[in-house]
């Protein structure tokens, strides 16, 4: 086990038996084109977090996520998969936490799982699809949850799935190499041009994978704004892009993660590892990219960089056994 700063994951994904067992039963046998369901049991991921000094884990359910057509199921698959998440912290409260999950776009029932989620599972923020059967987050039936979401100041976990109409494209690629990015910018630029994040400050969204091509997008989009298409407010664009945060799952150096960081800044910056979808020896690399590519590079050691950026995201004020005491070290 690494004696660096540890780390909080919060692009960390569970899978049980029977959501995978549901999910195949909805079509999902092979899940957004990958080959299968990955195992994963609370004892392997903390093996993997001891492993490379993660100290804590927001976990999630990844995609197709809990609405596979029907609302009524979608509800109790939430719920069941929010027990079973609040159930594991509760068992390890020092190591994970979790981000509930929601059976959007039924907006009130949503409204309702978030709020229990929230306030009485205690999860650490709400975890969303890019899209849900092809309904985007910057439809205005949503409305209402991201002022709910607004209101409290809550974070919002955007994870990519698959785009609608992706059977008919002549790629055959499992959906995160390619689809996954591209829905995360979709969804953040829909919501930039709708006006959505700017009407709702104080909700904090993860963008996932470095926020995807969003930092490439930010130029165009005002160069469609001179058209008179698009932002109304082309120049709150970077604005918004700075309120975002940002996980860096995926691998995020040497490339991606210094084109956002040129754009948006180092300060939102959040570490993923994105198990168990990606598996450990993956992970592994991932972490010594970082290692190496941060060791000698003018922002500082990545670890207390990001550790410190978590620290603000979730306000906690000590989060398991190191993390206090990395935090004021860092400082």
């Amino acid at each position: 086990m690494t004696e660096e700063t540890p780390l909080v994951d919060v692009h960390a994904h569970f899978v049980t038996p029977w959501y995978a067992e549901e999910a195949t039963r909805a079509g999902h046998e092979r899940p957004d084109g990958m080959p299968g369901w990955p195992s994963w049991t609370p004892e392997d991921h903390l093996r993997l977090m001891d492993e490379h000094g993660i100290d804590q884990a927001v976990l999630s359910i990844s995609s197709p996520g809990v609405h596979f057509g029907d609302d009524a199921a979608a509800v109790q698959l939430a719920r069941r998969v929010n027990d079973f998440a609040a159930e594991v912290c509760a068992q390890w409260p020092d190591r994970f936490r979790f981000f509930a999950s929601v059976p959007l776009p039924a907006v009130e029932a949503s409204l309702a799982e978030g709020t229990r989620g929230l306030d009485e599972l205690g999860a650490a923020g709400i975890v969303v699809e890019t899209n849900t059967h092809g309904t985007y987050l910057s439809d205005p039936s949503y409305e209402p949850f991201f002022a709910e979401l607004d209101r409290r100041g809550a974070v919002l976990f955007v994870h990519p799935t698959s785009p609608p109409g992706h059977e008919q494209t002549a790629l055959v690629l499992p959906r995160p190499m390619l689809e996954f990015l591209v829905e995360t910018t979709r969804s953040m630029v829909g919501m930039m041009v709708d006006g959505t994040l700017a009407r709702h400050p104080n909700v904090r969204v993860i963008a996932s994978h470095c926020g995807a091509f969003l930092p490439l997008m930010i130029d165009r989009l005002k160069l469609f704004a001179a058209f008179g298409i698009g932002p109304d407010d082309a120049d709150g664009l970077d604005d918004a892009l700075g309120r975002l945060w940002f996980d860096m799952a995926g691998m995020p150096v040497p490339t991606h993660a210094e084109t956002l960081i040129g754009r948006a800044g180092s300060d939102h910056l959040l570490y993923g590892s994105d198990f168990c979808w990606t598996p450990p020896s993956v992970v592994a690399l991932q972490v010594d990219a970082l290692d190496a590519h941060w060791r000698s590079d003018i922002h500082g050691p990545w670890r207390d960089l990001v550790a410190t950026n978590a620290q603000a995201l979730f306000s906690w004020e000590g989060t398991g056994s190191h993390m206090a005491t990395a935090i004021k070290a860092s400082a």
